[in-house]
């Protein structure tokens, strides 16, 4: 009888030191797997007559579908980190009026700081022309701004040319933006068959800018993927689709939404000529002096991939704008 109750008090803590095993292996197993994730942002006035207090960690909160991230750590963008490369970006397809608004641009790039690096680039072609690589001496940027040519050539799409850019920009681990200048029309692709609706005898038809350019989906989701922020300021084209109201409407649309979802702005006063960048480049300025390096802890899937958050603060005078996705690397 004694050799049985001893027998029944090891199957006992046998089986219990079982489950205990099990239940930490299963919570392990449960327990998701974080990794790290950088992102810029930008705090940006509602009120542009208050001045921002500086954003604390504590301030910011980083949400991946309904869950809140930890965010590990929230650096200014200024001292050892304010290094910032800024390409502008400028497209050759713009009525040469713009040449009006060149020496805006020039002053604009002469006030940056010494941490700024600033390159000259053109747009055509689907690609891109550097006339300037990156450089600390701002006079020899300003130098190499010239005016657009004002004419087509045989493959103009500001999309396709801007991710010709971010995919030939080398990594660094640090702030990447650009400032495009253009009407945002794609040329190259914008005009494109489909079925039409009278039936199949009638075969497919080509309708003029029926939509917005799809690649301009392709460059916002390439910029997100190598965190490039893209900022554009719009500038009436040339030719017939620069006479467009349609065309023009569609040009500035695919624009806003590269700036909106790489966390960037869309400087324009609809598809109006603007008479001066300069209130317009202030703003930018007062911008890129008020970003911010998140660190956080992000849910990787099985495969690398862009993924979906959301960053806000509840600060009265003060908007988050940063990029509505993150690459996140594997588990």
């Amino acid at each position: 009888m004694k050799n049985c109750t001893t027998a029944l008090l090891l199957l006992g803590t046998f089986l219990l030191l079982a489950g205990t095993g099990q239940n930490a292996r299963s919570q392990e197993k449960a327990a998701p797997t974080t990794v790290q994730v950088h992102v810029v942002i930008t705090d940006a006035a509602l009120r542009e007559d208050n001045e921002l207090p500086p954003l604390r960690k504590e301030d910011v909160k980083v949400k991946q579908g309904k869950t809140f991230l930890p965010v590990t750590q929230l650096i200014p963008a200024e001292g050892d980190n304010a290094a910032l490369q800024l390409m502008i970006l400028i497209d050759d397809t713009l009525n040469t009026s713009v040449g009006n608004n060149l020496g805006d641009i020039k002053d604009f790039i002469s006030a940056q700081p010494s941490s700024t690096v600033v390159g000259i680039a053109y747009m055509s072609n689907a690609t891109v022309n550097v006339v300037q690589n990156f450089t600390a001496d701002h006079d020899l940027a300003v130098k190499a701004v010239r005016l657009p040519r004002g004419s087509l050539s045989s493959m103009d799409s500001p999309y396709l040319s801007l991710i010709s850019l971010v995919k030939s920009w080398p990594q660094q681990n640090v702030r990447r933006e650009v400032l495009m200048v253009s009407d945002g029309i794609d040329r190259l692709r914008g005009e494109k068959p489909q079925a039409s609706r009278l039936g199949p005898s009638y075969g497919s038809v080509y309708h003029s800018m029926p939509t917005m350019s799809i690649d301009a989906t392709s460059a916002s989701e390439i910029s997100q993927r190598y965190n490039v922020i893209v900022h554009s300021l719009y500038a009436a084209g040339v030719g017939r689709a620069g006479r467009s109201s349609w065309d023009l409407q569609l040009g500035l649309s695919g624009l806003s939404k590269i700036s909106d979802e790489t966390g960037g702005e869309c400087f324009s006063l609809g598809t109006s000529t603007l008479v001066s960048f300069k209130p317009y480049l202030e703003r930018l300025q007062k911008m890129l002096s008020n970003q911010y390096y998140v660190v956080f802890q992000a849910v990787p899937r099985k495969k690398a991939s862009l993924q979906r958050i959301t960053v806000q603060t509840e600060l009265s005078n003060s908007e988050i704008l940063a990029p509505d996705n993150v690459w996140v690397p594997a588990a």
